[in-house]
């Protein structure tokens, strides 16, 4: 039965799979076999260890989060439109309207971050998740009512889209001010891996509790990952709240923009994959539609693992246009595909050069922006990836319903190729500014 494999390594305990991961990221970074500097890289694995280790239990709430919405990924597009019997358009605009939520909340969630601060924001992002899935677990049993389990979905949907925003901005500014800004590439990547570690892990964890159990059961596990977290959350050291003239959000904004574009632009890939992958599996008859979310997640994992510290080597710029590149070639094989095996290629091929699009320009977005903006630059700098994720899905399958799948692959290629010429002519922009 498909999924249960992943399911049954789900059983490991996450602080386990967390401290393997951290030791990988630590070897993989520092160690070498051989030659006259052994002594001083074997000297130089413990601080990364031992940064890791810090790093961990704040971003683990990333994962929390992101794993209440992987387990729904899989499942709502169908759900919607083979259960509720509404059209592909629909299907995907129930995944992407969780974006405008996000969208919205952004500013303010920024605002939170740095006058509340992290914690704070952090706990109530996870209450607001338990509150998601008490909607969704309604929605469960309104299945003879389409359209009031479709109302009870969207608002499901709506409030998952703030918890994601207060979670995953309040999660890395808390690692960041634990560890220091000087480790600000490490932290984002860190809460990428847990971002797409969870949605590798919900996408088959969700295929089976519904298959097993049925609908009602995904509601449950949102609800339960909502609110056991909190105990956890309340009891970590509070990070400190920065003072100092806050600028407007519209200036932080404006600062981050064209970095924001090439996220948005990057983005648009994982937003077709992540929305209309299991569709068009079930529209070839093909069966492993989860299996390629969690290669997309896995090889998107195992990028950051090889490569999260060639952002401070090479530079932001350097490795985002790798990224792109990379990606680029996974979104045609997925558009040139006819066979299962060469679909799932393509989806690890997109994850593992999606990977460190964001922490890449992330870095070089938030460089000049004074330390009490912090959190509203990286709340702005979010802003354009949920923007784009909110318009891939009614435009996606506003394109499959007038010319069939795989066309959304080949957009999303191009769109991609636009945001490696846009990171280009940004690179070229930086180093005319530093030279003047």
């Amino acid at each position: 039965m498909p999924g249960c494999g992943c399911f049954g390594a789900t059983r490991i305990s996450m602080n386990r799979i967390l401290r393997i991961a951290a030791e990988f990221h630590g070897r993989l970074s520092y160690s070498s076999p051989t030659g006259p500097g052994m002594k001083a890289i074997t000297a130089a694995k413990s601080p990364m260890r031992e940064l890791s280790a810090h790093i961990l239990p704040y971003v683990f709430f990333t994962f929390v989060c992101y794993l209440a919405i992987g387990v729904q990924l899989a499942i709502l597009p169908s759900y919607v439109h083979l259960n509720l019997g509404y059209s592909t358009v629909l299907a995907g605009l129930i995944i992407s309207i969780e974006y405008v939520a996000t969208v919205i909340s952004r500013p303010r969630v920024g605002w939170m971050v740095d006058r509340l601060g992290a914690q704070k924001t952090v706990v109530y992002g996870l209450a607001t998740t338990g509150v998601s899935g008490l909607f969704l677990l309604a929605s469960a049993f309104a299945l003879r009512l389409p359209w009031l389990a479709l109302g009870l979905l969207v608002t499901s949907r709506l409030i998952m889209g703030a918890c994601e925003s207060m979670v995953g901005t309040g999660a890395t500014v808390w690692g960041i001010l634990r560890v220091g800004s000087e480790h600000t590439a490490i932290v984002i990547s860190w809460n990428g891996i847990c971002t797409y570690g969870a949605l590798a892990v919900g996408a088959p964890l969700g295929v089976y509790l519904e298959r097993v159990f049925g609908f009602w059961s995904i509601g449950t596990v949102v609800l339960l990952l909502g609110l056991v977290p909190l105990a956890i959350a309340v009891r970590l050291p509070a990070a400190p709240v920065t003072h100092g003239e806050k600028l407007p959000f519209h200036h932080v904004l404006k600062r981050v923009a064209p970095f924001g574009m090439g996220l948005a632009l990057g983005s648009v890939g994982f937003g077709v994959l992540a929305t209309f992958i299991t569709l068009d599996f079930a529209h070839r008859h093909w069966t492993g539609a989860a299996y390629a979310l969690t290669l997309f997640g896995a090889f998107f994992i195992l990028s950051r693992l090889l490569f999260a510290h060639a952002i401070n080597r090479l530079g932001g710029f350097t490795v985002a246009s790798v990224c792109f590149g990379t990606e680029f070639l996974g979104l045609m094989l997925l558009w040139l595909t006819n066979t299962e095996p060469l679909a799932f290629a393509g989806a690890a091929l997109t994850g593992f050069g999606f990977s460190l699009v964001f922490p890449s320009l992330g870095v070089e977005a938030v460089r000049h922006i004074p330390p009490q903006d912090r959190g509203t630059a990286l709340g702005a700098y979010g802003v354009f990836m949920d923007f784009a994720l909110m318009v891939v899905g009614p435009g996606a399958g506003a394109i499959i319903s007038g010319f069939g799948y795989p066309p959304i692959y080949f957009c999303a290629a191009c769109s991609v190729l636009v945001a490696l010429g846009l990171t280009r002519w940004l690179a070229a922009h930086e180093a005319v500014t530093a030279s003047a």
